[in-house]
Parts: structure tokens; sequence; C-alpha cells
């Protein structure tokens, strides 16, 4: 995939990113330089090799799985301006 001057500013405007133009041509050229590197990622074997945490082997710390704080429905809700049916009620915002 090749990223030219025109996608470049286009990306910029997405990210809400102002670049001049005379320097898109530089940000499209690091923006290729940057799918090169992915691809060489994409082009690396990686079968039977498991996830890792860390460098180091580690396994992560464990707690279980039980609620230690609840059943405080009302005490949360009474702070809502509009509750219906033990959730908080919203205004629609999208038609």
């Amino acid at each position: 995939m090749s990223i030219d001057s025109e996608t470049a500013a286009k990306v910029a405007k997405l990210a809400r990113i102002r670049v001049e133009d005379d320097a898109l041509p530089a940000l499209a050229a690091e923006f290729n330089t940057i799918l090169g590197f992915i691809e060489q990622l994409g082009e690396v074997d990686v079968d039977g090799v498991e996830p890792m945490v860390s460098v180091t082997p580690m396994r992560l710390k464990r707690r279980e799985d039980v609620v230690t704080d609840g059943d405080i429905q009302a005490k949360i809700l009474s702070n809502a301006p509009d509750a219906r049916e033990g959730f908080f009620a919203v205004p629609k915002v999208v038609e």
C-alpha cells in the first residue's frame, strides 16, 4: 500500500492535525515508512510462539471474581436527575 500526499492530507484532516501543503510529501513518506514496517512485521513467522506479558517470564496477579461492593443501586440512582426502572434516564441524542 502506498500513501500519496492527497491521502496524507485526508488522514491529517481526520486526525484534526493542521499540516501545511509543503509538508504533505514528507508526511506521506513517513506514513509509507510506517506501513512498510507493519508489512515486515506481518511476514514474521509466529507459529508456536505464546503471547507474553513481559520479556521476562511471569504470571499476572489474579484475584477472585467476586462482588466486593454492590447492592447500592438506590444510593447510586439518588444522584441521577432522572432515573426510571432502576436505570439512569438520559435524553435521546440520535434521531
